[in-house]
């Protein structure tokens, strides 16, 4: 006879970790993070909200202004227009994303890491550069406008152009994902089953793909339907609802309107997050731990034609960032095409001059410092914190949010919430501080989920030791939690100040003449035609960003080789 253990042995009693005193201070912490995202988040979207339903004067007229919007004859097509160019720009998007992951996974072509390493060039970028790059290229005096055939870059075909390069990297990080998971035994049933190279594509690799594919859509489709840089460069006359709400709100004043106009830049993108977020949860349900790596073999044919398609795009993606940076050195384009560094003498094209750049290290540098610190440790709250846990799946539902948030949606709700005159946090509108709010509260999803998995990965009895050490939660956070997560800790800061460096679509509406940065500087100085310098700008951000990104890389290969020996002793 067997006699099972669990049948014996005597129920486990949980161990506290903390004190009285220790939980009284954690849920302190907490409620003051629920209190931090109310008033950053839901309170200005609340706030908007109203003020689609709102007249000038702040009397409930219900969907008056929702009509009255409707009812101009140019609504329909910015709403089409929007909708088209997301749909041929998603597509085209995942076709060249799609096959790019696929040659970089199943190919043994060679430079595939210089390849995915140039691949995800656009994302040191804002959206502003593709747009500048492309009128250099092929605008009406472009070196290669003839390839236009007569067509116009200045509309649909700018705009898909740009928004392509510009959410390529995206597409391709989701799909290379589901290509990485493909387990290698369903290839080798295929050869045993006689199957051929097409019909396992067929068969193994393309269902392995479709919930990549899908998310990839849905998440391309989303940034492109929101943006606002690419449209505002070479829309021309070609209206979208990101450039709409704009000129209702700069150029009219239209508060009421530009609220209806946000209001319906933020549904679809809302839906379109939504759906994403549920393929992702299948396809996380759907992965078998125990998935062995596939490594193709060698095949010349297939090899050659990979490494000739990661070539053109690899060509076309640098080439895009080589013109941005040849432009900002024209002397006088077009007609003295003479190499001179005079665009980035700001101080003669713009009043601010090397301001906007420092402002915006500053606002980079506030927003990794303050982001990151808010960030990890509000995940740590949600993920360890024993108790309270009504309140922590309240805050892990609003921290989602911001994925699902237009920039220029986020940046107008802010307008109308901390420009109140009674409301006593009115003191930041204007100011450096609330530029660092909105990005920390744009940015804030993508970070999250990052600190979250990388608690998971820690054993929860290390909390259990060090109470039974005596050791207070908060000292073991600093000496053990902190280490071993500072990998992922300046992955953080990294994001956060990169995309503090290239975003425009919050600010847009939130900057003043003394808090203005450089991607504002690129729009103010495109629009009063000063291409040159706007390039310039433009590639001064890129090289910040890069030079950010290179400083992390470093720190991860050199300082943290000390402080993270230990993992190689569980291999």
């Amino acid at each position: 006879m067997v006699t099972t253990v669990s049948a014996i042995e005597p129920p486990q009693r949980k161990i506290r970790i903390s004190t009285s005193g220790e939980d009284l201070l954690l849920r302190l912490c907490l409620i003051a993070l629920a209190a931090f995202l109310v008033v950053a988040l839901l309170l200005p979207i609340y706030t908007l909200l109203s003020k689609g339903v709102q007249d000038v004067d702040g009397n409930f007229v219900g969907l008056q202004n929702f009509i009255a919007y409707f009812n101009e004859p140019r609504v329909s097509v910015v709403f089409f227009n929007s909708l088209r160019i997301s749909v041929v720009s998603t597509a085209i998007t995942l076709l060249l994303a799609g096959t790019y992951a696929f040659a970089l996974t199943h190919s043994r072509m060679p430079g595939r890491g210089f390849f995915r390493a140039v691949a995800l060039v656009p994302l040191l970028t804002p959206s502003l550069l593709p747009g500048i790059a492309l009128i250099y290229l092929f605008g009406n005096q472009g070196f290669f406008r003839d390839f236009m055939f007569g067509y116009s870059l200045y509309g649909p075909i700018g705009i898909v152009i740009g928004e392509v390069f510009f959410t390529f990297p995206i597409a391709l990080m989701i799909v290379l994902t589901s290509l990485l998971t493909i387990d290698r035994r369903l290839y080798e049933v295929a050869k045993t089953l006689r199957a051929g190279r097409l019909r396992s594509f067929f068969t193994v690799t393309l269902p392995a793909m479709k919930f990549g594919l899908s998310a990839a859509f849905f998440a391309t489709f989303t940034k492109v339907f929101t943006d606002f840089g690419v449209p505002i460069v070479v829309g021309g006359s070609y209206p979208v609802l990101a450039t709409d709400l704009y000129q209702k709100v700069i150029g009219g004043f239209d508060f009421q309107m530009g609220a209806v106009v946000g209001i319906l830049l933020f549904i679809p993108a809302a839906i379109a997050f939504l759906i994403g977020h549920l393929l992702q949860r299948g396809r996380g349900a759907g992965i078998d731990g125990s998935a062995v790596i596939y490594i193709p073999e060698k095949s010349r044919g297939r090899d050659l034609a990979c490494f000739i398609f990661c070539t053109a795009i690899a060509v076309a993606i640098l080439g895009i960032l080589l013109m941005a940076v040849l432009g900002s050195m024209f002397r006088l384009w077009p007609y003295n095409l003479s190499l001179s560094l005079a665009s980035y003498n700001f101080s003669e094209h713009d009043s601010s001059g090397w301001g906007a750049y420092r402002n915006s290290l500053k606002l980079a540098g506030g927003t990794a410092l303050f982001g990151t610190a808010l960030i990890f440790f509000g995940a740590y709250l949600l993920e360890r914190m024993p108790g309270a846990r009504l309140l922590r799946a309240m805050i892990g539902f609003i921290a989602m949010v911001p994925l699902a948030m237009p920039g220029m949606v986020l940046g107008l709700s802010y307008i109308f919430f901390f420009n109140d005159p009674a409301n006593p946090l009115g003191g930041i509108y204007g100011t450096m501080m609330i530029l660092i709010l909105s990005t920390v509260v744009h940015l804030y999803t993508v970070p999250h989920l990052t600190a979250l998995t990388a608690l998971k990965q820690i054993d929860p009895g290390i909390e259990a030791a060090g109470a039974s050490l005596k050791v207070s939660r908060f000292s073991t956070f600093g000496r053990v939690i902190l280490p071993v997560c500072l990998p992922t800790i300046l992955r953080i800061a990294s994001y956060l100040f990169m995309n503090s460096m290239t975003t425009i679509s919050a600010l847009v509406f939130l900057y003043s003449a003394n808090s203005k940065v450089a991607t504002i500087s690129v729009l103010l100085m495109n629009d009063n035609a000063m291409l040159g310098p706007a390039a310039a700008m433009s590639v001064l951000i890129v090289a910040t960003s890069a030079g950010v990104v290179s400083l992390q890389w470093l720190l991860m290969r050199g300082l943290l080789g000390r402080t993270q020996a230990w993992r190689g002793s569980e291999r």
